[in-house]
């Protein structure tokens, strides 16, 4: 496993010592503004080839050793798909290119479209090639191919910089993708491909209907992943000038090395586990004491010696981008963990678990950015990274602890021990369908039969999660004190609204890390083994009345309800209590039906048939999309909670016809 990981490594090292040649000639042979403007290219190149290289690199690695005589045509198909699907992402992005900024002007003539078209294809195949040597068990090529690329691209850079000042940059490095692809791709092809095919002749080729199974689960979250780490240079390039683009780019593309150190320890974990179910927990612990090894020095001397390193491009990207360097270089360490959770769950086929992570991990990251790169400028960026690490992390560590202490499906297996009941089949006289070796169901008849034998493991699991459960509700009275306390003593801003982004200079930082703290924990609660509705409740109700309270807190005013809906309700609960003007309750009657229709929500989604920990995310994400959205849905808040309360009667009253319809067991 780790001459795996050490062989990607190298070629992950070879990539960025060369690409960071690369960017040092480009700073000083080239503007500022050309700099930023081919970084801006180039991150758009990457972002369209990965839509189908690395949703598809999966699928490749793990289906060419077995694709036998049909290796060949399973390659060429690869490419075939990829390169027109890229076609028309690249078609799409040139046809509405004034929306995406300054930086990708240069693209907007027809031979830099075509260029830049062409580019796209060639690096996502050049992608898809590493994931076919890898398949064909020759991946010693991929760090020569990636040598080869890097020192073709610095060479033709300064060739380049005097024929094309301003898109020299970009078209050096698509022009040396050929360098790497051509010769490589007859290796493959003349070579490698007819000696496998000849040596496992014998073999029944894949279906291509189990490929496509294979792609629908392991693109979803490959996908938010292309998007995490693609996306936010792109926002970087739309939102800033070229030059601050570049001083970007530079620190993004130096800390991100890191990250894809973790990416492969982590790719070489899961085909290792893979082969060997039951030494998951064994490859996890050596994968994260390598990687504290490896790792921890490497971020230390990037946090401390951060101007320095960014010194040589020269004093403008040393002060602009030495925060950004530290801060994605501390991203890296919950980065490691992340990972590694990501890798235990392609080995146990959880791959609902494995989009909704990367998934959170997703939204995150560009969310967080897009609020911070406002006030703290191209650092946001970085900021944004290190905290949504952090949290997806602490939600990571609680699975991965289970795949260290081996827990992770041993408690379906004891309740049918403990109950004393015989299994389904014994009962039915079936023939018990054996497990395949590498799936989820395999692991679980391991960690089964280990806990029958294993008294100890028993007693360790009579109560799943009750630990993390207390942990976390300390967290949350925790994230309840320090958004409340600070926010209470801090001066208003005398302002009659707030946008976003006012709200966030307003709020104490202690409170704004208070709020993160009540998005972790409510992560993490939805992970827990066991469903904990009192834990889930909770952290909904305390992330509604922080979102509302904290406006109000600051001398802000919620808007009022209008008088047209809801001016007969509010005279007569005015009336009802005493009040001799209904103004008050038309200021209350927003966030009491806000309240009263995710009740409703919850209630519908649960008639409806939606599992607790579904029902809670929803319901969460309608929290606070109806606060986001709190001034239009003053103005409609009861037909609303009508319409809502009627659907609500309807689907309960039809789930109790169908029931009662039911024939009995």
């Amino acid at each position: 496993m780790f001459r795996n990981a050490y062989a990607l490594m190298l070629s992950t090292g070879v990539s960025a010592a060369l690409g960071l040649g690369f960017w040092l000639v480009a700073a000083r042979y080239y503007t500022e503004e050309a700099v930023g403007q081919g970084s801006a290219a180039i991150a758009a190149m990457r972002l369209l080839a990965s839509v189908t290289a690395t949703t598809m690199i999966g699928a490749v690695v793990r289906y060419v050793p077995r694709a036998g005589r049909a290796t060949g045509s399973l390659v060429v198909r690869t490419y075939l798909v990829s390169s027109v699907v890229v076609t028309l992402a690249c078609a799409v992005f040139l046809l509405t290119l004034d929306l995406w900024g300054d930086s990708y002007a240069p693209l907007g003539t027809l031979s830099a479209g075509l260029v830049f078209t062409g580019a796209c294809v060639a690096w996502a195949i050049l992608t898809l090639q590493d994931g076919v040597l890898t398949g064909l068990r020759k991946a010693v090529w991929v760090p020569v191919g990636n040598a080869v690329f890097s020192l073709g691209k610095l060479l033709l850079l300064a060739v380049f910089a005097t024929a094309l000042p301003v898109l020299g940059v970009f078209v050096s490095w698509a022009v040396a993708i050929a360098l790497s692809v051509l010769p490589l791709g007859w290796l493959i092809f003349r070579r490698l491909i007819p000696r496998q095919a000849g040596a496992d002749r014998d073999r029944e080729p894949p279906r291509m209907r189990e490929i496509g199974r294979f792609l629908a689960g392991d693109s979803v979250g490959a996908l938010f992943s292309l998007a995490m780490i693609n996306l936010l240079p792109v926002m970087v390039a739309v939102r800033f000038d070229a030059a601050n683009n570049g001083f970007f780019y530079i620190a993004y593309t130096v800390g991100g090395t890191m990250e894809f150190m973790a990416i492969n320890m982590a790719s070489s974990l899961t085909a290792h586990a893979s082969h060997s179910p039951g030494r998951l927990a064994e490859g996890v612990r050596g994968a994260l004491r390598r990687m504290a090894v490896l790792l921890v020095p490497v971020v230390v001397v990037l946090v401390l010696f951060a101007p320095q390193i960014l010194s040589p491009f020269g004093p403008e990207y040393a002060r602009h981008g030495a925060l950004v360097l530290r801060l994605l270089a501390a991203a890296a360490l919950p980065r490691v963990v992340v990972e590694l959770y990501i890798g235990v769950l392609r080995v146990q086929g959880r791959t609902g678990a494995l989009a909704v992570l990367q998934g959170a991990m997703c939204v995150l990251v560009l969310g967080s950015a897009a609020v911070l790169l406002g006030p703290a400028g191209i650092a946001g960026a970085g900021w944004a990274v290190l905290t949504a690490m952090t949290a997806v992390a602490l939600v990571s560590a609680v699975g991965l602890r289970s795949a260290l202490t081996g827990r992770a499906s041993r408690d379906g297996g004891l309740r049918r021990v403990r109950s004393g009941r015989a299994p389904g089949h014994a009962r039915s006289g079936r023939v018990p369908r054996r497990p395949r070796p590498g799936s989820e169901e395999f692991g679980t008849s391991w960690a089964r039969l280990a806990a029958q034998r294993d008294p100890a493991a028993k007693a360790d699991t009579r109560r799943p999660g009750r630990g993390d459960a207390v942990w976390l509700w300390a967290l949350l009275g925790l994230a309840a004190g320090l958004f409340w306390v600070p926010l209470a003593r801090s001066a208003h801003p005398g302002l009659a609204h707030l946008t976003g982004r006012e709200l966030i200079d307003a709020l104490p930082p202690v409170t704004v890390a208070a709020g993160v703290l009540l998005i972790v924990v409510h992560s993490a609660a939805l992970t827990l083994r066991r469903t904990r509705p009192a834990l889930l409740g909770a952290t909904l109700l305390l992330t509604v009345g922080a979102l509302h309270s904290a406006p109000l807190l600051l001398g802000v005013r919620p808007a009022a309800a209008s008088r047209e809906w809801h001016g007969t309700l509010a005279d007569f609960l005015a009336g009802a209590v005493g009040m001799d003007s209904p103004a008050g309750v038309l200021r209350a009657l927003p966030f009491a039906l806000q309240l009263l229709c995710l009740a409703l929500c919850a209630v519908l989604l649960r008639t409806a048939g939606a599992d607790g920990r579904a029902t809670a995310a929803l319901v969460w994400v309608l929290a606070v999309a109806g606060w986001v959205a709190q001034d239009a849905f003053a103005s409609a808040a009861l037909p609303v909670f009508l319409g809502l309360f009627a659907a609500t009667a309807v689907a309960y009253g039809v789930r109790g016809r169908v029931s009662g319809r039911a024939p009995a067991a």
